[in-house]
């Protein structure tokens, strides 16, 4: 896979992609990155990418020359047709889904904003996607931009130590994940649950999946409304929610 991202800041990537899941990634060659400063890409000699809003109003607008002359450019350079996403608070909503998809691709070309925001013709006629990671606003669309590319390469086949890691993760199975615990057994009193230290990894795997549903009732019974539970599912649900009244 290769990850371009189009951003006026490209100094705030440096570590990220040189760290961690996402260095061990490019040095498997699984994926490459590149941050680009899109200001390289303005016309004329001070290099102006934003400009005043057309109607009045507060902030600058980002204008759409440069980020459709940097996109154009490393669509020239690609293999195959990229997926262009705009990560601004109007998008879609982010989601595990959504990572799964975007991590199918060859090419993505991430779009960083800053001030008001950017002018509609690069939404209506640039992008592909439109990627919102939360109902709140920051001050650019890098940190989103980090936070989609992560989910993103720790789901390529190789990148993690175990493959099934990504496959059992939060959201990934439509619930939460489980408890995990590690040595010691015994923690100042506290104990790992004695079926963890059975040995029967049939009775583990039966814990390990009610408590994902336990855990997924108590903290986002949201996720439920896209999760078809079975029926024994729905009495293990039902017998919670009676202990809660009693």
């Amino acid at each position: 896979m290769k990850i371009d991202v189009l951003t006026l800041f490209p100094e705030m990537f440096h570590g990220v992609f040189s760290s961690s899941i996402m260095k061990k990634a490019a040095d498997k060659e699984k994926v490459s990155f590149r941050a680009v400063n899109f200001r390289d890409y303005a016309d004329g000699k001070h290099k102006v990418v934003d400009d005043y809003p057309y109607g009045g109003g507060a902030g600058m607008v980002l204008k759409p020359q440069p980020l459709f002359d940097a996109v154009e450019a490393l669509k020239e350079e690609a293999e195959t047709a990229p997926r262009i996403i705009l990560m601004c608070p109007q998008g879609e909503r982010y989601t595990q889904k959504k990572a799964e998809e975007l991590a199918r691709e060859e090419h993505l070309i991430f779009l960083c904003g800053h001030y008001e925001g950017y002018d509609e013709r690069v939404r209506t006629h640039l992008v592909t996607d439109e990627i919102s990671i939360g109902d709140y606003v920051l001050t650019g669309g890098e940190l989103g931009a980090m936070v989609v590319a992560d989910s993103i390469v720790r789901l390529l086949p190789g990148v993690l130590g175990n493959d099934d890691s990504a496959v059992q993760d939060s959201f990934s199975s439509g619930l939460l994940e489980h408890p995990h615990y590690t040595r010691p057994a015994d923690f100042r009193g506290m104990k790992v649950p004695d079926v963890l230290t059975s040995g029967n990894h049939r009775h583990i795997d039966e814990w390990r999946r009610e408590q994902s549903l336990k855990r997924t009732w108590e903290r986002r019974p949201d996720l439920f409304d896209h999760y078809p539970l079975t029926e024994e599912e729905k009495q293990l649900i039902d017998s919670w929610k009676m202990k809660n009244t009693t």
